[in-house]
């Protein structure tokens, strides 16, 4: 019969196994947020915050092996670029507007990072899926994804309703995530 851990049998976040928890998955936690930012140097900083994240929650850690707290720092790292995607982009826009940088990794670091999260072939497959879209799916990828409209100013910019612009959307990028599928792509990673 299997017996249930104790509270004392906790695997426990101290600074100690933090700092080895790091040292053995920030360059892959890296890579791993570079493949869905598809940018080396935001990827260095939401690493760099999820593991602050980590540091500073570590009390509301509850799981038992070391394996369970790697995918809990895994999950603060899908939060963090899930919040960059949905709030800091316009601000991060916005601080390069007016000079502000953020912490500089150097060229080869930067370039280092690229080529093991294999950015440039995922946008090579990417574009090269999107243009097999109709120009409709295009268009409205492009307005979304790249442009940052909203479906309203989507609607008014094409002249149609917004279901219809919902739709154009969702089926382009059902089409894109299913060619890269076809290819052996990881489309988890990309989206």
């Amino acid at each position: 019969m299997l017996r249930r851990r104790t509270e004392s049998q906790r695997f426990a976040i101290s600074s100690e196994t933090l700092d080895a928890l790091y040292r053995s998955h920030a360059p892959g936690m890296a890579v791993y947020i570079a493949r869905k930012t598809m940018d080396a140097g935001i990827a260095a900083d939401l690493t760099a915050e999820t593991f602050a994240q980590a540091f500073t929650n570590r009390g509301q850690f509850r799981g038992h092996t070391r394996e369970e707290a790697i995918g809990w720092l895994y999950g603060i790292a899908r939060h963090q670029v899930s919040h960059f995607v949905r709030r800091d982009r316009a601000e991060a826009r916005a601080l390069e507007r007016l000079g502000i940088q953020r912490p500089h990794l150097s060229d080869v670091e930067l370039e280092r990072l690229e080529e093991l999260a294999g950015i440039n072939d995922l946008r090579r497959r990417v574009a090269s899926h999107l243009s097999d879209l109709s120009h409709e799916q295009q268009e409205a990828l492009r307005l979304r994804v790249l442009e940052e409209q909203s479906y309203e100013e989507m609607a008014e910019h094409l002249g149609i309703n917004e279901q219809a612009v919902r739709a154009r959307v969702s089926r382009g990028m059902r089409t894109l995530a299913e060619r890269l599928r076809g290819d052996g792509g990881e489309i988890r990673e990309l989206m």
